[in-house]
């Protein structure tokens, strides 16, 4: 039998919630499947721990997390914490310390489901976004605190190793689509040297994928086209702080925040890659068994895949689809189900002979 050690991380608010559900339905999965298991840790790493002990992540605990083959993390955030301590005490040193530089997050309009768009049954997107460096650099100060006079600079830092690379992984993902369609989307025309160089090595790399249809995007242009024409993008490779704006606004306009997932990869697998929804902590729902864990579910069959669990992984996307479908809904797709009718939709519809096949 397969083994496949998971450290699951709920984090914060509703992440406690949707990744007891994701485990859940990873647990019928195996049981249906039979040919794999996963040996699964928790880690209590929230912002309750840190103001418990005064930090996210303890000595040694980044090294802990190396032993496992993938990471299912949950949100963070807490009213009760300043929204940049707990990012950068948590996400991006796990993020950015085991390089998952390809932060991957496709977005589709899933059956049963209603989009603010009329023609949103044309969405099917795969926004990559660069998760190592970029405006998320963490490059920049502050001096003269307090005075007249303080300033704050916050640099975007671009590597040609790293804008090479997300290019070439972008590159290699549109491949294996129909479309075979990249869409590069940056702000050369303002930004004219990180941007600009993001530019010349994207049309660099695309002379070794003459198969791949390219075009290129301001990213206030895109915005528009995503709402407008969305039938014309396909793949569209961006800047840290880009992407990480686009794939909320594709998440929306596909139906909800709450069913949309996430994959940080490390695709040179050296290390673990994270798998999390893009939802956040919702503080607003918090507690009350209504967060949708569709985004969970479809992150979990992100995870499988790259495990190579590739049949469960199709199972699973078949039976949220069943689900969506059949008119299970949580209140910001407009329906009454709660977190565990949603999870037991999907659990039943793992273990039904109509999936059999997938």
């Amino acid at each position: 039998m397969r083994v496949h050690t998971i450290a699951a991380m709920p984090g914060d608010g509703i992440g406690t919630e949707v990744i007891a559900a994701g485990l859940q339905v990873l647990e019928a999965l195996a049981a249906r499947d039979g040919g794999f298991r996963l040996e699964v840790e928790h880690f209590p790493w929230g912002s309750d721990y840190y103001q418990k002990h005064g930090h996210y992540i303890p000595e040694g605990g980044l090294e802990r997390l190396k032993a496992f083959d993938a990471i299912f993390f949950g949100a963070v955030g807490s009213q009760q914490v300043p929204d940049h301590v707990s990012l950068w005490g948590l996400r991006l040193p796990i993020a950015q310390g085991f390089d998952q530089y390809a932060n991957v997050r496709p977005a589709r309009v899933l059956p049963g489901v209603s989009s603010p768009l009329k023609n949103g049954q044309d969405i099917d997107w795969v926004i990559i976004r660069e998760n190592s460096e970029g405006e998320y650099a963490g490059n920049g100060g502050r001096v003269h605190r307090g005075l007249p006079i303080e300033a704050a600079t916050e640099t975007a830092v671009f590597t040609r190793t790293g804008v090479e690379r997300i290019h070439r992984f972008a590159f290699e993902l549109a491949r294996k689509r129909t479309a075979r369609h990249l869409t590069l989307v940056t702000k050369s025309n303002a930004q004219r040297f990180g941007m600009v160089m993001w530019d010349e090595i994207f049309y660099e790399v695309a002379k070794d994928y003459p198969d791949v249809k390219t075009d290129r995007e301001l990213v206030d242009a895109v915005t528009t086209r995503m709402v407008l024409k969305p039938k014309t993008l396909d793949v569209l490779v961006a800047t840290n702080l880009h992407a990480d704006i686009l794939s909320d606004l594709a998440a929306a306009l596909s139906g909800s925040l709450g069913i949309a997932p996430t994959a940080n990869l490390n695709p040179e697998r050296q290390f673990p890659s994270m798998f999390e929804p893009i939802h956040g902590s919702a503080f607003d729902i918090t507690g009350k068994g209504i967060a949708n864990p569709i985004g969970t579910f479809w992150t979990a069959s992100m995870m499988l895949e790259h495990l190579g669990e590739f049949d469960a992984a199709r199972r699973l996307m078949s039976a949220i689809e069943a689900a969506t479908a059949s008119g299970v809904h949580t209140p910001d797709l407009g329906g009454r189900a709660t977190t565990a009718d949603v999870t037991n939709a999907v659990c039943d519809h793992i273990g039904s002979a109509a999936l059999a096949a997938t």
